[in-house]
């Protein structure tokens, strides 16, 4: 019965207890075979169903949307037409939302296989036009800032194909990383860049991927939009999702759903439903055409301070770099032992700019003579930016220039909405 039902079909399932299932065919695992039915329920929950004779089933109504062939220079795709003429096309690289439990060794593979992504993601062919183009094959902690440049021409060509919009999935550990670096490469958008991630690959019980999906495609059709964000659960249930400026963003929890957050302000907008709310200081698209601001140099470190890191560990780490993140306590500081390689690293043309490691609030060289010092040795601060968004700018920026001065007069604008813009406390007085 199972070859006979092709992927994706909505069915309705009675088993041998009289039990009902309705829902979407999804691929099985390796071990089960033929033997177990698995479907996909409304509520986004997978169910295996044992086959035996006493089994019956029904095709339910299938779906409106109808396949046509791939626009010229794409890749084969499972392309719907689009009934609104906009058309976003989905970027995968891996990561957990395009993986699959592997039953050999327990944990989870990526697939890059795009029929097999349509199998997990039937609600992407009743959502309107999409293209899945597979662009990368490999899980997030094996991408590199190469990786970056690398999806920041795919963007730019999906845009010139016809795209409305472009959804990257992405897995989640580097997700903030990636964000932050297109967010820099990529200039002159017309129209929203959407990273997404599940922290339950697609073919475990309540997985979060497929809610997560239709959210980031919603907001990737939204016409009010034309920066880089990342959309991802907001909360535990599936009901509400958080849109996130792509360079304000942070992983905060190694499995919850709603793993994801806003520092040092709130997140751009919400989704409900189809619904996209936004708040009125988003970036509107622009006129285009879009373009890759790069190339990044890969010369670039990020460094965390802690208490016992000596100063000549540290001069290692800097060794062949052109560029430094420090990631500091506090204020932005770093033990006083310091100085002396840091002063001869700004020197020698190392930029070295300051973080803080706190989740929330702004450097500041002025409270503290460590941080007075520091400055006078060379360290640019970077008030409130995060370090992963620190690092991300300095290799798009050490990519732009080669004297250290205009390295750091970039890595001081604002390019991406990257500051948050407040008072400083004395003007509030």
């Amino acid at each position: 019965m199972l070859r006979s039902l092709p992927m994706g079909e909505r069915i309705e399932v009675t088993d041998t207890n009289g039990c009902r299932w309705t829902g979407t065919v999804i691929p099985p695992h390796e071990l089960s075979g033929d033997r177990v039915l698995s479907l996909k329920l409304a509520s986004g929950y997978n169910v295996g169903i044992r086959i035996g004779s006493q089994v019956e089933y029904r095709r339910l109504a299938p779906s409106p949307t109808r396949r046509v062939e791939a626009q010229e220079g794409l890749p084969p795709s499972a392309t719907t037409v689009p009934d609104d003429g906009r058309t976003v096309d989905l970027l995968t690289t891996g990561g957990t939302i395009a993986s699959r439990v592997d039953y050999e060794t327990g944990g989870v593979r990526p697939v890059s296989d795009e029929k097999e992504i349509l199998e997990f993601y039937p609600e992407l062919k009743e959502s309107g036009g999409v293209r899945v183009v597979p662009v990368l094959d490999r899980l997030s902690e094996n991408i590199a800032p190469s990786d970056w440049l690398l999806l920041a021409d795919k963007v730019v060509a999906s845009f010139a194909r016809g795209a409305s919009g472009v959804v990257i999935a992405h897995g989640t550990d580097t997700l903030g990383f990636t964000a932050a670096g297109l967010s820099f490469l990529l200039a002159d958008l017309p129209g929203p860049v959407v990273l997404v991630g599940a922290q339950r690959s697609p073919d475990r019980p309540s997985s979060d991927g497929p809610s997560n999906i239709a959210a980031a495609v919603a907001v990737a059709r939204d016409r009010r939009l034309g920066e880089v964000v990342v959309v991802m659960h907001e909360t535990v249930s599936d009901g509400r999702f958080s849109v996130h400026r792509g360079c304000w963003v942070r992983k905060m929890h190694a499995s919850r759903r709603d793993a994801f957050e806003s520092l040092n302000g709130p997140p751009l907008g919400t989704v409900e439903g189809t619904s996209v709310h936004l708040l009125p200081d988003v970036r509107p698209p622009a006129r285009g055409p879009p373009r890759v601001d790069g190339p990044i140099d890969e010369r670039a470190g990020l460094l965390w301070f802690y208490p016992g890191l000596s100063p000549q560990k540290a001069a290692q780490f800097v060794d062949g770099l052109r560029g430094v993140v420090l990631a500091g306590t506090g204020l932005g500081h770093v033990s006083s032992v310091h100085t002396d390689w840091i002063r001869a690293a700004t020197k020698q043309g190392v930029v070295v700019a300051m973080t803080t490691q706190c989740l929330s609030g702004t450097v500041d060289p002025y409270v503290y003579a460590t941080g007075r010092d520091l400055l006078r040795s060379g360290v640019l601060y970077l008030d409130d930016l995060l370090p992963e968004t620190a690092y991300a700018k300095m290799a798009w920026a050490l990519g732009r220039a080669r004297a250290p001065e205009e390295v750091r007069r970039l890595l001081s604008e604002d390019r991406a909405g990257e500051f948050h813009h407040r008072r400083r406390p004395e003007a509030t007085a």
